[in-house]
């Protein structure tokens, strides 16, 4: 039994943590417990897990597609939904492809699939200075070469009509539901992680216009909508010259839409 367990009984943080509104109270109780090195340092954690602050800030890490994933304060936390859209991503991509993860918080999504098909070459890019700081310690194993600012405005003209795979969560809460969400997401990650626009599409369009452009001939795009969004987004790739399809995982709950670049 550590110090700290000895101090904080097991029983009593997952007592603290059920009043506090945690349903996972076990779970988390364990992982704090595992996380608190000092009995002071596990209070401060417990005290602000209870304010509310996302689980995963608190710890500094998520666990996401079977990794570690390092994600600091203020950064989006990737959501396990989002597991499906790099099982997607995994079937298209192959050793030596250019993969660019759009959008790309901490660089969860590159990372993953990095790890799930060896030797590809990956590029990231954020518009938050703190998700593009974590993404960069996140894809440094990798080489992943990550860039701060506003989606493909940052990247190297040398990518254009190169990348294989682009991955992109894009925000696709609609503005008027944002305040339905949890509060550790709404109060604790940036809105415009969340924010997609009175339809939760705006980023969505901006991305499809751009995409053919930056895609290889036959490279795929990837987003995750919601159920009801996705045979709109389906219409933004076509209209963007992308071929589209729309692949569900009722397991996670979890759609994502692939556009395809023609090879003519």
């Amino acid at each position: 039994m550590s110090i700290s367990q000895s101090v904080f009984p097991e029983s009593a943080i997952v007592s603290k943590l059920r009043a506090a509104g945690c349903v996972f109270a076990e779970d988390e109780a364990r992982l704090l417990l595992s996380a608190g090195a000092t009995p002071v340092e596990l209070a401060r954690m417990l005290d602000r897990r209870m304010a509310g602050f996302p689980l995963e800030h608190i710890l500094g890490w998520v666990e996401f597609c079977g990794l570690r994933i390092a994600v600091d304060t203020g950064v989006f936390v990737p959501r396990r939904r989002t597991e499906f859209l790099v099982h997607e991503a995994t079937a298209l991509t192959a050793p030596g492809a250019v993969v660019l993860d759009l959008c790309c918080g901490g660089g969860a999504l590159g990372a993953a699939l990095s790890a799930a098909v060896g030797g590809i070459e990956v590029y990231a890019a954020d518009i938050e200075p703190a998700a593009v700081a974590c993404a960069r310690r996140n894809l440094a194993a990798q080489g992943g070469r990550v860039y701060e600012g506003d989606l493909f405005e940052p990247l190297p003209d040398a990518l254009r009509g190169s990348i294989d795979i682009l991955l992109c969560n894009t925000p696709y809460v609609p503005t008027e539901m944002i305040e339905t969400m949890p509060p550790e997401a709404r109060l604790h990650e940036p809105r415009v992680t969340l924010d997609g626009g009175p339809d939760g599409l705006d980023v969505q369009r901006r991305v499809a216009a751009d995409a053919a452009r930056w895609l290889a001939p036959g490279g795929h795009l990837l987003v995750e909508a919601s159920e009801n969004q996705a045979p709109r987004t389906a219409e933004l790739f076509e209209h963007g010259g992308l071929i589209p399809r729309i692949a569900t995982s009722e397991e996670l709950y979890a759609t994502v839409v692939i556009g395809t670049r023609p090879c003519s």
